[in-house]
């Protein structure tokens, strides 16, 4: 479904994928694995090849985000990741046992997406006009989002939820640091932000600006 022109929303396996449809194509998050399928079938649709596949985005290292990466890059995608998640995918189980969090669980579990690039806040993407990559720790340590001005478009992986009919928090079973990362949503707040493209809930249109600040100072 495209959300805005040239941006269409794709069910991956666990995860909305956002595929930004240009001369070439990015995609944004890749999902479990096995969602190579559903976005051969997608693209096919269009018009495009998954040859066509310059580069995938993941906005965090859990493995609904990550775990498609591999299968998905293997016509030669680049892969672009916050360093701080990459170094944390693929820990050992001894390092896990050492330091029993729910995030090095969550890491661990992860498929590793071999090699990648590192992409880190303030990095502008040459697509839709200029895509820029903002980082909000906390529910990984290397989360980013990354906002389109032109569209006033946010993709926001996971670092927003929808519960109960309302925009709100990380989830703070899934977050590896729940505080920070509600203290991260003040730095989406100061965006002029109209759609928000969430990675398991769809978009939010409904006073997005407005809610955005309204969460930024619950959390101060």
């Amino acid at each position: 479904m495209e959300v805005v022109p040239g941006v269409h929303a794709v069910k991956l396996r666990s995860c909305t994928g956002y595929l930004i449809v240009e001369e070439r194509l990015t995609l944004i998050d890749a999902g479990l694995p096995g969602s190579r399928a559903p976005l051969v079938r997608y693209l096919n649709g269009i018009g495009r090849d998954v040859s066509e596949l310059d580069r995938i985005i993941c906005t965090h290292g859990h493995p609904d985000h990550i775990g498609g990466v591999r299968e998905l890059a293997a016509g030669g995608a680049e892969v672009l990741i916050h360093p701080e998640d990459l170094a944390g995918v693929g820990i050992s189980l001894q390092e896990v046992m050492r330091e029993r969090t729910r995030g090095n669980l969550l890491h661990f579990l992860t498929p590793h997406p071999g090699e990648a690039t590192p992409i880190v806040d303030g990095d502008v993407i040459d697509v839709l006009g200029g895509l820029q990559v903002v980082h909000t720790p906390g529910h990984t340590p290397g989360s980013i989002c990354l906002w389109a001005p032109r569209h006033r478009l946010l993709f926001t992986g996971d670092v927003l939820q929808v519960r109960w009919g309302r925009l709100t928090y990380a989830s703070a079973f899934f977050s590896h640091d729940y505080p920070a990362a509600r203290a991260a949503v003040a730095r989406l707040a100061v965006l002029e932000v109209e759609t928000i493209a969430l990675a398991h809930y769809g978009l939010w249109q409904r006073d997005a600006h407005a809610r955005l600040q309204a969460l930024a100072a619950a959390a101060s």
